[in-house]
């Protein structure tokens, strides 16, 4: 248990993973091994020999703990700290987490299935048979993959055959679009692992910024559940492997064009092979979609319809669509046109692929040719330009600035499109191409449009993207410093609803896969100052949720579309440091230090090569703010120190003259906090205090949520000098402070330091009280984790 806690804690020091909690519980690990190697009782941790290190390898972690149940030999009262420890520590191991939520934790993420789905009975039956199956290895679950070509229904058949199966599993359902169609469109891993630990019950905090890491705790959550997983749309095995659960109780559902040979051979995955439906079932399936509104017809033109569908549940559904809505189109007229496009591909429009090997044209494509050739020329204009680049969804937003459009208009083209199946509706006014169809759309944009108006259709995309991510983000934090001409004008709301920030925070992440798409779009045509503006405006969204995979991998895009735009097109300078610094924050989250470290030095040496201090002073913070998660804290008080002195260089009036205060003022409470965990606590408080004083003469009335902050950080020193009293002044005008700022989750934590205090003085009736106020906090915000750890103390008091 003291190996399992010191590795949870030490890898969360890095990510921050555990917030203010997480943090302090790996200060206090560093308190008793200083105490441990010092061998000294009365708790000081002084002198440079007996300073640990964070332990981050196997093998540091194994010494930890070993030195950690030494330190439990010498006394009783060592024996109640490290048990205390370590079960305070466990409470940071997001594997307790699922069982804790357990409502929350049940996902039910399956897509509805079609009201129209025909046949594909043989495929519910080889699932059933597969989990009633004698003699299956153990330890595995089942894996069933569902293979065949593009538009056959694997889809369909996967929702369809979980739906029906569903009751076999009380855990829930997991279902995730890989978007395998190209290696240039499929989600990595750990996209799809941080949004299944949040279904499965584990707070965004909590979930680790690296792949290993996040694979080992999806299997522990797994580990003892009933669950469906549904992997649509696979594109390799090492998409896959990462996302299959732990449990032998699972069923896992694989949809592919692709044959998956390790799936198969190394993990016991049995392969169906999904074929065309049969005349008579596309015969069924195209009336059922056309609706009985439509005027008989003889059963040997539907049947010559069906058979021009080739089979293909894609094709047969489309043609459907348009015959339910065009009333004007008859059968005979779409069977002509079926027949005539397969024996001339170049009658109607020039062809956009290739044909099948028999000669023959592709029914899909015959399909999708047919239905564009009836799109009124609005509609078809608009039907390209969604195409030109592959949007995970495509918006209102997007749409109407992708065709240079009012959103009214956009709003009736994406009906028109949804209505006769070349677009599926996924959400309210959120729309998404099958990768076939953005296919088609695409070539005959490339046919018809050309390469410039695409590249002018993206770049319309990215401003519009831009202008709506810088806004959201200056709700979400209007007191940070940030680059670019997007935040100019930005003002908030007034009247200013206190849970607008929030609100922003989720439209940033509702829009998180589209905005990462725009980066990678803008990249590749040049844009590059909107690439490194988008970067800055996703600032707030992944340092408060993570997403440290897609952080890492926009970023550096940011950091090159920087490079360029400097060398090319007179570009700001001073994005190139920004660039750099924000991506060393990808990487602590991700726990790779060295990467970070070395990207805060090449943003140092961006920003002093521009002369941008403030730029300079922020990355020699940011590695100050390593070493603290490092527990290198005299190294840290250097750091910040260095910082205040770049900051001086700042003269009236130059560029970032008017945030030198507030940034002064973070300095020193960061040194403040670097001289506690020094124990220096009286030139501590001093600087705490000196921090408390700048924060209150900011303008506009002072920093009231930072200074709250400050008081926690006051509350802390106190508390390790051994002053519980003073302490608890402290976190009286903290939490005061953190009710005035509307701060929930902060306020719960100063109230829950505040129970330590009185825990510390004996006095359990206020302790009780405060983990009750604590507890009812962390509910309102739905933070099960700390709910958990203030219910677990409760009951011991009870």
């Amino acid at each position: 248990m003291a190996l399992s806690a010191v590795g949870t804690v030490a890898s969360g020091a890095l990510s921050g993973a555990g917030g203010e909690a997480g943090r302090r519980i790996s200060e206090r690990l560093y308190d008793l091994l200083s105490r441990g190697r010092a061998g000294d009782d009365s708790g000081s941790a002084e002198g440079g020999s007996s300073r640990p290190a964070l332990p981050v390898t196997e093998r540091q972690q194994t010494e930890a703990a070993r030195q950690l149940l030494e330190l439990a030999r010498r006394s009783p009262e060592f024996a109640r700290e490290v048990t205390e420890w370590v079960r305070e520590a466990s409470w940071l191991s997001p594997r307790a987490v699922p069982a804790v939520a357990h409502g929350a934790s049940r996902p039910r993420m399956l897509p509805p299935t079609t009201a129209v789905f025909t046949d594909r009975t043989e495929v519910l039956a080889w699932l059933t048979a597969l989990l009633d199956e004698e003699g299956r290895g153990p330890g595995a679950p089942v894996v069933a993959v569902l293979t065949g070509a593009g538009g056959i229904g694997k889809t369909a058949a996967a929702v369809h055959g979980a739906t029906e199966l569903r009751e076999r599993f009380p855990d829930g359902v997991l279902f995730a679009d890989l978007k395998g169609a190209s290696a240039g469109t499929a989600l990595a891993p750990s996209d799809v692992l941080a949004r299944f630990l949040e279904r499965l019950g584990v707070p965004s905090a909590m979930v680790p910024g690296d792949e290993g890491r996040q694979r080992d705790l999806y299997r522990d959550c797994t580990a003892d559940r009933r669950l469906i997983v549904v992997l649509d749309n696979a594109h390799d095995d090492a998409q896959v492997i990462p996302l299959l659960p732990a449990s032998p109780e699972c069923l896992v559902l694989v949809t592919s064009r692709y044959r998956l040979g390790r799936l198969v051979g190394e993990h016991g995955a049995r392969p169906y092979q999904l074929g065309p439906l049969s005349t008579e079932d596309a015969v069924t399936l195209i009336r059922r979609v056309a609706g009985r509104d439509r005027p008989a017809a003889p059963d040997a033109v539907v049947r010559a319809v069906a058979e021009g569908t080739g089979g293909i549940p894609l094709a047969v559904c489309t043609t459907g669509a348009g015959l339910a809505v065009r009333h004007q189109l008859t059968w005979e007229r779409v069977a002509r046109q079926l027949s005539d496009r397969n024996r001339d591909r170049d009658r109607g429009g020039a062809a956009v692929d290739e044909d099948a090997p028999d000669g023959t044209a592709d029914p899909v494509r015959r399909v999708q040719d047919a239905a564009y050739a009836e799109l009124a020329p609005d509609c078809a204009a608009f039907y390209r330009a969604l195409a030109v680049w592959p949007w995970p969804t495509v918006t209102l937003l997007c749409a109407a600035h992708a065709a240079g459009i009012r959103e009214d208009e956009a709003r009736a083209l994406l009906e028109e499109l949804a209505r006769v199946h070349l677009l599926e509706e996924v959400g309210e006014e959120r729309y998404r191409f099958h990768d076939l169809t953005r296919a088609h759309a695409r070539a005959l944009a490339e046919a018809e449009d050309g390469p410039a108006r695409m590249a002018a259709a993206v770049r319309r995309v990215a401003v519009a993207q831009l202008r709506f991510a810088a806004a959201a983000d200056f709700r979400v934090m209007p007191l940070r410093w940030r680059l670019g001409p997007a935040y100019r004008g930005l003002v908030l709301p007034e009247p200013r609803d206190p849970a607008d920030g929030k609100r922003a925070l989720a439209e940033l992440r509702a829009e998180r896969e589209n905005l990462a798409a725009v980066i990678r779009a803008a990249a590749h045509h040049g844009f590059h100052d909107y690439v490194w503006q988008l970067c800055e405006a996703m600032w707030g969204l992944h340092l408060l949720l993570g997403f440290h995979a897609q952080w890492i991998d926009t970023h550096l895009l940011g950091v090159e579309a920087a490079r360029r735009s400097v060398a090319e097109e007179f570009g700001d300078p001073r994005a190139v440091g920004r660039m750099w610094t924000q991506l060393a924050f990808g990487y602590m989250g991700a726990g790779q230090v060295a990467q970070a470290e070395d990207a805060l030095v090449r943003a140092r040496a961006a920003d002093r090569d521009c002369g941008h201090h403030r730029g300079e002073a922020t990355a020699v913070e940011a590695l100050g703010l390593l070493r603290l998660k490092q527990w290198e804290f005299a190294g840290a008080q250097e750091c910040f120190e260095e910082a205040q002195e770049v900051l001086r260089r700042i003269g009236p009036g130059e560029d970032g003259w008017a945030d030198v205060p507030r940034a002064t003022a973070l300095l020193e409470h960061h040194i403040g906090r670097a001289l506690t965990r020094q124990r220096h606590f009286p030139s501590a408080v001093g600087r705490l205090n000196d921090a408390l004083a700048q924060f209150r003469r900011l303008p506009g009335g002072g920093d009231t949520y930072n200074a709250g902050r400050v008081y926690m950080s006051l509350g802390d020193a106190h508390l390790d000098a051994g002053d519980a009293e003073q302490a608890r002044v402290c976190l009286d005008e903290a939490v005061k402070v953190m009710t005035e700022a509307g701060a929930g989750l902060q306020l719960a934590d100063a109230v829950e330091a505040r129970a330590r205090c009185h825990r510390a003085s004996g006095r359990r009736a206020e302790e009780a009280e405060d983990l009750r106020t604590a507890a009812a906090r962390y509910e309102e915000h739905e933070n099960h984790l700390g709910l958990a750890r203030v219910r677990a103390r409760l009951a011991e008091l009870e």
